[in-house]
């Protein structure tokens, strides 16, 4: 099995020597093989959206080593690390360019990494591209390749941001409650074209969410965290048969309390 993300004994501390010190993560190790799609939950504060920061290079970690696709990105910065990942956020404002089209924004993170921006314009055959790429949405955003992206619905935002981050096949595809803005349906809706996406384009990918149904109905691993370590890791036919209840027995036996998102029980 190729290794596409292996973390070792990360650590990182936020504030240290004040007031506002917190431990955000405390030796977090982690592998992920190709084809791997991993969806991590936690309460608040677990060390969820940080870990997948510092995978991203959002800021450097203090010691331990990463590793994407073999190779050692532990100094490299956010812009270097960018070729190797694809991201979607939680806020659907975030991925896209408002004020340029659809067929825009899809050109430059098809174009990413290339150095010759937009000045040659769209050509026919990516056009035709994009068209057949939006359709297996089925949100009829194939006949709207030249509306703004500012006028879309956050679901219709995110489901492009999701095609534009995997159209260049990264090594790894984050996503950061990239649902998390969204009303039940339209999350539903972007969950399935979430699987779909990873599974056509054999993507190794990341989930960080809130929400313990979607953590289990997601992806063939699942790891929980708890103060800044990974506490569960669960994957293949234990993974398939988990409930909820399942879930937050198994958190309370390891961490030996009680799982205090109301959040993630209740969603």
């Amino acid at each position: 099995m190729t290794e596409m993300l292996k973390i070792e004994h990360i650590r990182k501390t936020f504030n240290p020597g004040t007031i506002n010190e917190k431990v955000a993560l405390d030796g977090v190790d982690l592998v992920l093989n190709e084809g791997d799609f991993v969806t991590v939950i936690g309460g608040n504060g677990a060390g969820k959206s940080t870990t997948l920061n510092a995978v991203a290079g959002v800021w450097p970690v203090d010691s331990g080593k990463i590793y994407i696709g073999g190779d050692d990105v532990t100094k490299l910065s956010e812009y270097k690390r960018a070729k190797y990942l694809g991201r979607v956020f939680q806020d659907p404002m975030t991925g896209t360019a408002t004020t340029m089209s659809i067929e825009e924004n899809m050109a430059i993170a098809a174009r990413r990494g290339e150095g010759r921006g937009l000045s040659w314009g769209i050509t026919r055959k990516e056009r035709a591209l994009y068209r057949s790429m939006l359709a297996t949405l089925d949100l009829g955003l194939e006949d709207r390749l030249s509306s703004k992206v500012g006028l879309l619905s956050g679901g219709q935002r995110q489901a492009i941001t999701l095609l534009m981050a995997s159209i260049k096949h990264p090594k790894l595809l984050l996503l950061d409650e990239h649902t998390a803005a969204l009303d039940p349906k339209t999350a539903a809706k972007v969950l399935e074209i979430s699987d779909k996406i990873i599974a056509e384009n054999h993507l190794t990918a990341m989930m960080v969410t809130h929400n313990m149904k979607d953590a289990i109905a997601h992806g063939n691993r699942l790891i929980m965290m708890h103060e800044g370590r990974v506490i569960l890791n669960i994957a293949g036919e234990e993974k398939k048969k988990l409930t909820v209840e399942d879930l937050l027995h198994q958190f309370e036996r390891v961490s030996g309390e009680e799982f205090a998102s109301d959040k993630a029980l209740l969603s």
